[in-house]
């Protein structure tokens, strides 16, 4: 009996140490952690941006807790509004860290992906109206010709969309020469430039900023056209050899959304660099801007602004 009670203090001894020092020293060390990877991801994420829209982001600025991109206009939009959102709610209302929250893949894919995985289906509408226009009007002001399928379609000029479509195509048509299924995915084009809302919703389609294209259209294209296992058998017969090009070009595809969307291609050059850049999970030991090109002048000029600017 006498054993039994003094193993019992023992372990009353050691949960209340456990629960006066241990724990919350382990709580500590795991917000130290989650802070670390935070302030990282967000520096990732800034010199990514600063790096796709050198034109239109002239600085970052930190306050208390928030952290601001500088628009070349004087306009100021925030990071992170620090707001708890479902998917729905960073949809609607996405601030800049929802857009580049999810990681886009640049591996071949044969499957759709898992539940509400979307890599570049959030848009912040204040950068896309910063970069391609604030109103119809000043959109199509900036639009111009590229050869796509052996027509012209409209395609947004600023930030070098306009000109990485052209180097998308120059790549393509020829190579569409030699490979039916590339021939197949691209003709006919659907369309590039198209000003309107995304069906449903009151959002403004990319098409409407003209960043974006869509290919060929097959009826299992699309999430809401055709059940997960007619897009699996389209996404398996996709040409990969297209996908890539676009890629390396900075577009992402909708192909590799769980909402799949597999004729639309869309200019979103922040969200390529992350994933060239990276992709790797992050190590403390590690300099933040572990995997960026450094011997590029103006990479390291930005990531200098960026550690003078963040605390």
């Amino acid at each position: 009996m006498k054993k039994l009670f003094t193993f019992t203090l023992i372990i009353s001894l050691l949960l209340n140490i456990w629960n006066s020092a241990i724990a919350p020293a382990l709580d500590v060390t795991n917000n130290e952690k989650n802070a670390h990877k935070y302030n990282v991801t967000m520096k990732q994420d800034l010199l990514c941006l600063m790096l796709a829209y050198p034109e239109y982001i002239a600085n970052i600025e930190q306050n208390n807790d928030y952290v601001f991109l500088i628009m070349k206009s004087g306009k100021k939009l925030i990071y992170d509004d620090k707001k708890q959102k479902n998917t729905q709610e960073k949809l609607t209302n996405p601030d800049i860290q929802d857009t580049l929250d999810q990681l886009y893949p640049l591996t071949d894919i044969k499957k759709i992906m898992l539940k509400n995985f979307d890599p570049g289906r959030c848009r912040n509408y204040g950068l896309l109206s910063e970069v391609y226009g604030v109103s119809r009007q000043t959109i199509e002001s900036q639009l111009t010709k590229v050869n796509v399928c052996y027509h012209n379609y409209q395609f947004n000029s600023s930030s070098g969309a306009a000109i990485s479509l052209q180097s998308v195509m120059k790549q393509l048509l020829p190579m569409s020469e030699k490979s039916p299924n590339i021939r197949k995915c691209l003709f006919p084009c659907s369309g590039t430039f198209n000003y309107r809302v995304i069906s449903g919703t009151g959002r403004l389609s990319p098409h409407s900023y003209g960043i974006a294209i869509d290919l060929a259209s097959d009826k299992r294209d699309y999430w809401k056209w055709a059940s997960k296992e007619e897009g699996e058998k389209r996404l398996a017969s996709y040409s990969n050899e297209l996908v890539k090009v676009f890629e390396a070009n900075n577009f992402v595809w909708g192909g590799k959304w769980s909402h799949f969307d597999i004729l639309h291609f869309e200019y979103r050059p922040e969200i390529i660099l992350k994933a060239r850049y990276f992709t790797n999970n992050i190590n403390s030991k590690k300099q933040w801007y572990e995997g960026a090109p450094l011997q590029q002048n103006n990479i390291k000029n930005v990531i200098e602004k960026i550690n003078k600017s963040i605390k």
